[in-house]
């Protein structure tokens, strides 16, 4: 790590121990919580990185690295072949868990590259980040629901498993019905998982995380770890609202593998992937 980056990472932690960020959970004593977030779990979904990968996409991945992250989420190439994305990734030591890939990609003739390139990107999960709004209503996800049991048995043939990322929409109640739980409830748990965004769940005022991990078993593989400012707004992981050692509670009965940090719009996305990384590699639940 050259003395630039040293600098940075120092003057980056003393302010977050200034703030607080992370201090409460940094510790288990009095608490009764001594589980921990697994330091290979702890990544980062690279939306959130997407301005500076835009203009220095290794130099990107080398700062997380450097910060503690281990996983990436990728989401984005800015001009990248999945081959150059993995090489920087093997250079820097992360590791691609996933790729988000949209839904007319997925449920058209374009899976089997999509399927190829996560395979090269050396990532286990393809990732719906979202439905049309076409498809918004009660038919809508059933049909979706059938998209992705189609794709997710394409994707179990390839060694892969699809997973659908949820927004605040999703968890709509359309005609006396959940939109979510259409999903959850008509896709084949074998073929079909979960990144579920704790953010888009709790505003979109859905069953507890918790709670969601209890009633669907091992259906949530990859987590979007993301914090919520008091006025509802985007934060820092740690910073907000959000109660996460009880969303983690049940995280292991859900089969949470990947808590993956995002922030829809940081100021400063660095100082914002190092305030994340320290309350979570810090959390105890």
């Amino acid at each position: 790590m050259n003395s630039t980056r040293r600098a940075f990472l120092g003057t980056a932690l003393g302010a977050a121990a200034a703030a607080g960020l992370g201090t409460a959970p940094a510790s288990a004593a009095g608490t009764g919580r001594f589980r921990r977030i697994p330091p290979s779990g702890i990544g980062m979904h690279l939306y959130t990185m997407r301005t500076t990968l835009a203009t220095d996409f290794r130099g990107t991945l080398e700062r997380l690295a450097e910060i503690g992250y281990a996983t990436v989420g990728v989401s984005g190439r800015h001009g990248n072949s999945a081959a150059d994305i993995r090489r920087m990734l093997d250079e820097t030591r992360l590791k691609a868990v996933l790729e988000h890939v949209g839904y007319d990609i997925v449920r058209g003739a374009g899976l089997p590259q999509a399927l190829e390139d996560i395979h090269t990107l050396g990532g286990k999960w393809i990732v719906v980040p979202s439905l049309p709004g076409s498809l918004h209503s009660p038919a809508g996800y059933r049909e979706a629901a059938r998209e992705f049991n189609k794709a997710g048995l394409a994707a179990r043939e390839s060694g892969l498993k699809l997973l659908y990322h949820n927004h605040g929409t999703d968890h709509q109640v359309v005609d006396g019905v959940s939109l979510y739980d259409i999903l959850l409830a008509e896709t084949d748990p074998e073929l079909v998982g979960f990144e579920l965004d704790l953010y888009w769940a709790a505003n979109g005022g859905a069953s507890a995380p918790g709670e969601l991990f209890v009633r669907h078993p091992r259906r949530f593989p990859a987590l979007h770890v993301k914090d919520m400012a008091p006025d509802g707004d985007f934060a820092d992981v740690g910073s907000g609202v959000l109660d996460f050692p009880a969303m983690f509670d049940t995280a292991r009965q859900g089969g949470v593998k990947q808590w993956l940090v995002e922030h829809d719009s940081p100021a400063d996305p660095f100082a914002s992937a190092l305030a994340s990384y320290t309350y979570l590699s810090r959390l105890r639940y």
